[in-house]
């Protein structure tokens, strides 16, 4: 079968439905069981940015996966997009920068929050993003969300040009706990197991499983403690989770940041301020504390016994999860 047929033959399955202005991403569901079955595949984890893409005539969008439009913060990824085959479609990805051989989320810093166009071309000189597709939702007026992801994958990887900044994300079949080990091995952030027999879920699913080597998460910044000694800006970050309606202290992020950061996030913090505190906890600090609407990315080593995070380091501010969404990450069953 050519490729002409082997595409028409996978898109001749899928219902034909006019494209969406939108689709909720599939999230995944933390656990710590690890396993290997050959009706799933296995992805690296990257740690980078989701982004939704969305290509309409000569018309392109890169989403976030809370709906913004971050098309102007990564141009060169816009422009290469567009230049793909088909005239509309949606697919599903992450945009990544790189520190070595390793998807490096405090890298993309560097780049996340470039709104302009321009200076996000200039800044890519100093910082390349790459983007990492791993699904396809829609085609040239075919609804793929209902098909197997085997069927998605295949058709991602046949209707799609992959050259850089485009990358196709391959994927290991049924070696599950292989992968794991990996990955672990070579620094990355883990594995996505995928239900390869599953259609594509909008919303959180346990068809997609994170499988992670390290802990992080998303946290609220609810205040802030003063510098000490010859820093500046601030000292370090209140960081809080909600369970149940509450929002609960998790300890506080002192390392991770640049001078330039400690300089410009105090004045993010001081428009922010509030005379109270937002938690429902108790806090023995002596902080200044602001209103809990900006997240932040947050690697540590482990929870204590008393609900804190050890050794946590700031890895930089998310844009695409709202702060109400922020809750303590459980393995599931």
């Amino acid at each position: 079968m050519n490729e002409r047929a082997a595409i028409s033959n996978l898109l001749s399955q899928a219902p034909q439905t006019p494209m969406p202005d939108w689709a909720e991403p599939m999230l995944a569901v933390l656990t710590d069981q690890r396993f290997s079955d050959s009706d799933w595949i296995f992805e690296r984890k990257l740690d980078g940015e989701r982004l939704l893409v969305f290509r309409t005539g000569a018309h392109t969008r890169l989403m976030t996966r809370n709906g913004q439009d971050v098309t102007d913060t990564y141009p060169e990824l816009a422009e290469a997009v567009a230049a793909q085959p088909g005239s509309d479609f949606i697919a599903d990805g992450e945009a990544v920068a790189f520190n070595g051989q390793l998807t490096s989320f405090s890298r993309l810093q560097g780049r996340m929050q470039i709104k302009d166009a321009a200076r996000a071309l200039e800044r890519a000189k100093a910082i390349p993003v790459y983007l990492y597709l791993f699904d396809l939702l829609h085609f040239d007026g075919h609804d793929l969300t209902g098909q197997p992801l085997r069927q998605r994958k295949a058709a991602l990887y046949r209707c799609l040009r992959f050259d850089d900044p485009l990358r196709y994300t391959p994927h290991r079949n049924e070696e599950g706990e292989a992968s794991y080990r990996e990955a672990c091995e070579k620094g990355w952030e883990g594995v996505i197991a995928k239900d390869a027999t599953a259609r594509y879920m909008h919303g959180r699913s346990r068809k997609w499983l994170k499988f992670k080597c390290g802990h992080g998460q998303e946290f609220v910044i609810c205040g802030f403690t003063e510098p000490s000694g010859e820093r500046d800006g601030f000292g370090a970050l209140l960081l809080g989770y909600f369970e149940n309606g509450a929002l609960r202290y998790a300890g506080k992020v002192g390392t991770g940041f640049d001078d330039e950061f400690l300089n410009s996030f105090r004045e993010t913090l001081e428009a922010r301020r509030r005379d109270t505190s937002p938690f429902d906890d108790a806090v023995e600090e002596e902080a200044h504390f602001v209103r809990p609407e900006i997240v932040a990315e947050i690697g540590f080593t482990e929870w204590t016994d008393d609900h804190r995070l050890r050794h946590p380091r700031f890895l930089g501010l998310r844009r695409d999860k709202a702060a109400s969404e922020v809750v303590r990450e459980e393995p599931a069953s």
